[in-house]
């Protein structure tokens, strides 16, 4: 199987990175390596990936550091550029992967040799109805994140590209300096501007959390607002659905919800992010324990996986 490099630009994330490359390196297969590229973070964001790496030696965790330009897409870049893997995944500093999420990047890749991009749905994991949320996202995204008629576009906080493909669109993405255009749209209509295949897999999941409806309405329209000017920079690609409109539709409940529920979560004293795929998690490192028992009963040396051992949990 093709290996699979793990993407994390990050910039004052304190709060969510340690969950983070938890989710990253709890996985039914391990990444080639998992990136995190700090963009002149000011809190504890480089102190809390250097204990973590202190903490889980045989975790394949790397920190880097752009400190020439601020901003997401330099600091992506740099990320990208760096990377080692077959595929490079891309994921933001507060998404919580999937168990199983490299596995399904690695195969999506392998059995197709002509997919250059891929992305799947995502579940609000510091949200209630985490299930409906997950199945109403899939929707949206299979029926309106296209372009060019069917097209997939790809979604930054849980997005792969083959290597390859990276390399040959990475001196052509727009910088995008004014900070209007939404990065991911931008990667994608490279991408398909060179008649490069992208897919969308359902079982390609990732948890986000939805801060950025907690925003005010005019920061929200700003952000909505970043899918015309990413198309209007492309002239040559068009859509026929947006799903901004259905965003717009669903900001008022999850603008009242979002709060709420956090108060409710910090009552509770409960990390969302924590126990979003904690029993799946669970599974990993029993069937890792077990293969370690089988093998010792066998009288064979252990393996070298650098799998890690789940730590224990009073949630």
């Amino acid at each position: 199987m093709l290996t699979v490099s793990i993407v994390i630009p990050a910039w004052n994330e304190e709060e969510r990175i340690a969950d983070c490359l938890t989710n990253a390196t709890r996985q039914t297969v391990m990444p080639h390596e998992v990136i995190v590229v700090d963009n002149r973070s000011t809190d504890a964001t480089v102190d809390i990936v250097k204990q973590f790496m202190e903490e889980h030696p045989d975790a394949p965790v790397r920190l880097l550091h752009q400190d020439d330009e601020q901003g997401l897409i330099p600091t992506r870049n740099y990320g990208l550029n760096h990377a080692t893997g077959d595929v490079l995944g891309r994921v933001d500093a507060d998404c919580m992967l999937k168990p199983d999420w490299v596995e399904v990047v690695s195969g999506i890749f392998t059995e197709d040799p002509e997919a250059m991009g891929a992305t799947g749905p995502v579940v609000y994991y510091d949200m209630p109805a985490k299930r409906v949320g997950l199945r109403g996202d899939d929707s949206v995204r299979r029926h309106m994140y296209r372009a060019d008629g069917d097209q997939v576009l790809l979604f930054g906080s849980n997005m792969a590209l083959r290597a390859s493909a990276w390399r040959q669109i990475a001196n052509e993405v727009c910088r995008d300096r004014e900070d209007v255009m939404h990065e991911d749209i931008d990667v994608s209509l490279h991408l398909l501007g060179r008649s490069m295949k992208t897919v969308y897999c359902q079982r390609m999941i990732c948890g986000i959390s939805a801060r950025r409806m907690d925003t005010s309405f005019t920061s929200f329209r700003n952000y909505m607002n970043r899918f015309r000017n990413t198309f209007a920079a492309h002239p040559d690609h068009w859509r026929k659905r947006k799903p901004e409109h259905t965003l717009y539709a669903l900001y008022p409940w999850m603008h009242t919800l979002y709060p709420m529920y956090q108060r409710y979560l910090d009552r509770m004293d409960i990390n969302p992010a924590e126990r979003l795929w904690l029993k799946e998690q669970f599974d990993v490192a029993r069937r890792d324990e077990q293969d370690e028992t089988d093998a010792d009963a066998d009288g064979q040396p252990e393996s070298g996986s650098n799998t890690l051992t789940l730590a224990g949990s009073d949630q």
